[in-house]
């Protein structure tokens, strides 16, 4: 058996051959960790260098004094700086794991070097790994401590935020309350979604910009949107990503007007990418500032309970936007809401224009067309010939030769309320329906 006296002499000789060379042992790690792993290597940076080397120091000098005073207690404190401060610079642990294990082996060369009996080696070699492990917990603690509390927690937090105000079911009053205090997002009394369109570019031509605000970020690579075309929608440009686009573009936009509010929540990489407005309100303006030219649809204002339902309806509006329904640009579902409750149940609305419209089926198109636009007309504006002429620039005897028609089609139908109603549905679901020549 080793005697313990001869182990703990060999240990004081280490512990002074050591101190007195912490300087040339940081500077030679120091050097091998800038060497072998990329993230640090940066020997043109000074401060990266200054960093590197205070942190070996610090690391060379906690292990002497553990070999000095195996048993007493250590300050993980700066460890944890590292960690936090990898989790800051947007890496993960393992560059930082790589310089502790490469710390580890140059330490051990050294400690070979020293001439140390068997017996004491073993001793340190065991202090070396369990040091090791110590450095690389306090390292992840801070790290993870970051990462909990950091810009993209927040990040995370609203996403999730933003799927449970639009999941159905609608979340229960407590769990929206809890992640909207997680995601620093006061409960407002109003929100609005909009829902934007991708589409693809047309022009060559493209403006970059960079955003970054409240954790919503659009890099330069990224955040490019060329001007409007001929249809008057800015194109957005079809980036990839698991063949999905890219919907960073209306980001760009708020970014070029000043800055993405801080409270809007944001789903461009939902299925029907959206913005959430809370108060919506007071952002009228800024809304349609930012969105001029893109095709978007603005959902009606409705409790935070029911996000959904304001995306439901504004995907909706964008859907019949792009079959040619509803205008194209930037829409406003409260300005369409006869359209999409029209629209919302197509097949009622053919059946019942099936049945009302019977009477025109046997006309040419042209005179279907003509005798179905002067009954709405008439419907919609007075029976008076003269109104409905100016409403349609023909001459009255024009219409009420077209109003003794549908006088002869109908018949007593035209006096019956119901029916009058029934006929003005199927005719505006009509008009909608037909494309403008």
């Amino acid at each position: 058996m080793a005697n313990t006296s001869d182990t703990s002499g060999s240990r004081r000789d280490a512990v002074r051959a050591l101190r007195s060379g912490i300087g040339r042992i940081s500077d030679e790690l120091t050097a091998e960790i800038q060497a072998r792993i990329p993230e640090y290597a940066r020997p043109s940076d000074e401060l990266c260098t200054k960093v590197v080397r205070t942190a070996v120091e610090q690391a060379v000098e906690g292990f002497v004094d553990r070999v000095e005073r195996p048993g007493a207690a250590w300050d993980p404190e700066p460890f944890r700086q590292i960690g936090r401060a990898e989790a800051a610079e947007g890496r993960t642990l393992e560059p930082l794991q790589s310089a502790l294990r490469l710390g580890a082996r140059v330490g051990w060369r050294r400690l070979t070097d020293l001439g140390l009996p068997p017996e004491c080696l073993h001793d340190l070699g065991e202090t070396v790994f369990t040091y090791l492990d110590d450095l690389a917990q306090a390292a992840t603690e801070g790290y993870e401590t970051a990462k909990a509390h950091g810009p993209d927690a927040l990040t995370r937090h609203r996403a999730y935020l933003l799927n449970l105000l639009l999941n159905d079911p609608s979340p229960s009053p407590e769990a929206l309350s809890t992640a909207a205090q997680a995601a620093a997002w006061p409960l407002p009394t109003t929100v609005t979604c909009i829902a934007l369109a991708p589409t693809h570019p047309t022009a060559t031509s493209t403006a970059p910009f960079a955003a970054r605000s409240s954790g919503n970020a659009a890099t330069a690579s990224q955040a490019r949107f060329a001007g409007p075309d001929a249809t008057g929608s800015a194109p957005f440009p079809p980036h990839q990503k698991d063949g999905h686009p890219r919907r960073r573009d209306v980001l760009v936009r708020w970014a070029a007007c000043g800055g993405l509010p801080a409270d809007v929540l944001v789903g461009l990489e939902r299925g029907v990418p959206c913005l959430l407005v809370p108060e919506p309100e007071g952002k009228g303006e800024v809304i349609e500032r930012v969105l001029r030219g893109c095709r978007a649809a603005v959902g009606p204002a409705v409790p935070p309970m029911a996000a959904g339902t304001s995306l439901r309806w504004a995907s909706e509006a964008l859907e019949l936007s792009r079959r040619g329904v509803l205008p194209g640009g930037l829409l406003r579902c409260a300005d369409h809401m006869a359209t999409l409750v029209l629209f919302k149940d197509e097949e009622l609305v053919r059946a019942l224009a099936q049945a009302r419209l019977a009477p025109l089926a046997h006309l040419r198109p042209a005179q279907q067309d003509r005798l179905a636009e002067t009954l709405l007309a008439w419907l919609r504006h007075g029976r008076g010939a003269g109104e409905v002429a100016a409403t349609l620039h023909v001459h009255p005897q024009t219409v009420r030769y077209r109003l003794r028609q549908l006088e002869e089609l109908y018949g007593d139908q035209l006096a019956d309320p119901d029916i009058r109603f029934e006929l003005e549905i199927a005719l505006r679901a009509r008009q909608a329906a037909t494309p403008a020549r």
